[in-house]
């Protein structure tokens, strides 16, 4: 007989961590367990319409409230569209709201948890109540891997020379951690301890087979892939403008068509949305932008583009300032390119649907991601200058050559090739990442 197991999910306040939680939580709904996931309301608000009916027993949402603070009202208790300079803020309510995240974990006793390595605390109230913990991480391998082994083990020189930060992306990643301590956080990087029997993480043996075994001979944990982690449906109650943009879509010829969007947290500056503007003209490519503005600091589309950019480009291009249909963008015969930031979720999502990538990585993991791709043979780079700049001359020629030109031939066949393979071996890759988790369980009662 076999007893529904009890998780309670609790992934970081950011869409890009929910989203992946929420793929998996579909995912052990459908093998039989009873998930419960944690976040704050406006989090969840947004949430609850990417439930299919299905799931209405099996998932569960539950309300995490963070302490109430002047500057980081309730509609901020997310990083969505949040003012970059009130990240540390968040971060900090999080932590301050242990003792309630500890009330819901004693009354719902789960039977494990499974938590972002962003709040490690949470691993301590599981241990507590003597319950089961492991890490879900919305990152890939090769990115870690080489995170850890630059933290932890420096001496050792990282063996794959495809991965590496180039020396303005190592400045700005030091720079990010000493901001990090500086504001009193205590790096919560999850890296040095913590049960680290196993570790779930978004990716697959297809793309990254080589890094999950140098990562289990780094650290000593298991390390488990749950596979590709795009949603499975693409949902067609699209709103009326979205509608008419996949008409408009529609209108134009296979592959011709680039998407450009940056994630929903990181905000292009002004030369670089000026430079983007002039290397979509200058490409003479179909495209479809996305440009986005912290919240409460939205500007007018026509004053932040260059002058007459709307008249000169007339129906080659549409530009949107609020959240786009992306699965639907991506899956869509007109769309032969995505220039992308490399978020993981983003170019697991492009790949997925077979579309190339041109890579334009900011911050953080995404400098990492796009070496990744580009080994894959699903993507260029546009690469910035020693000072961190991009042209527009080279996008303009990257972007010609991934649409018209015989390299996206190649890039295309590679990505739809690599997107067949991440599909026959999905479910298995499930199968056996939820084994795991009720082994573990088992154990633990014992």
């Amino acid at each position: 007989m076999s007893t529904t197991l009890k998780v309670l999910m609790f992934p970081f306040l950011a869409y890009g961590h929910i989203s992946p939680y929420l793929n998996v939580a579909k995912k052990l709904a459908d093998r039989g367990f009873l998930i419960y996931l944690c976040s704050t309301p406006i989090n969840l608000k947004s949430t609850i319409n990417k439930i299919p009916e299905k799931y209405a027993d099996s998932i569960q949402l539950i309300e995490l409230h963070l302490p109430e603070l002047p500057e980081l009202p309730p509609h901020y208790h997310t990083t969505n569209g949040l003012p970059p300079n009130l990240n540390h803020i968040l971060r900090r309510a999080l932590k301050m709201s242990k003792p309630n995240f500890s009330k819901i974990m004693q009354n719902l006793k789960p039977d494990l948890l499974i938590y972002d390595i962003l709040q490690q605390w949470a691993e301590d109230v599981a241990t507590e109540l003597n319950i089961p913990a492991v890490k879900l991480l919305t990152s890939g391998v090769a990115v870690f891997s080489y995170f850890f082994n630059l933290t932890k083990k420096p001496e050792v020189e990282f063996p794959y020379p495809a991965i590496y930060l180039r020396k303005i992306e190592l400045v700005r990643w030091c720079e990010t951690l000493s901001k990090h301590n500086k504001e009193g956080e205590e790096h919560d990087d999850g890296l040095a301890y913590g049960n680290m029997q196993i570790m779930l993480m978004s990716t697959s043996k297809i793309l990254e087979a080589k890094y999950i075994d140098y990562c289990i001979e780094l650290t000593n944990w298991k390390v488990v892939p749950v596979g590709s982690l795009v949603q499975d449906s693409i949902t067609n109650d699209a709103a009326d403008d979205d509608m008419e943009l996949i008409d408009w879509l529609g209108t134009k010829d296979e592959n011709s068509t680039v998407f450009v969007s940056f994630g929903s947290e990181y905000f292009l500056s002004k030369e670089d949305v000026e430079e983007v503007a002039f290397g979509l003209e200058l490409s003479n490519v179909n495209f479809i932008w996305v440009v986005r503005f912290p919240k409460g600091e939205e500007k007018n589309l026509e004053d932040v583009l260059p002058k007459g950019f709307f008249e000169r480009i007339g129906e080659r291009g549409r530009v949107l300032d609020k959240f786009a249909p992306q699965p639907r963008i991506l899956n869509h015969p007109s769309t032969g390119g995505f220039i992308s930031h490399c978020g993981w979720n983003s170019a697991m999502e492009s790949i997925d649907f077979g579309v190339p990538i041109v890579a334009m990585p900011m911050q953080l993991d995404q400098p990492m991601n796009a070496r990744l791709i580009v080994e894959l043979g699903v993507a260029v780079e546009i690469v910035r200058d020693d000072d961190g700049k991009i042209y527009r001359g080279e996008i303009a020629e990257t972007l010609k050559g991934v649409i018209t030109g015989e390299i996206g031939e190649i890039l295309r066949a590679k990505v739809r090739d690599i997107s067949k393979n991440l599909k026959a071996i999905k479910d298995e890759e499930m199968d056996v990442a939820a084994q795991e988790l009720i082994q573990l369980c088992r154990n633990s009662n014992k």
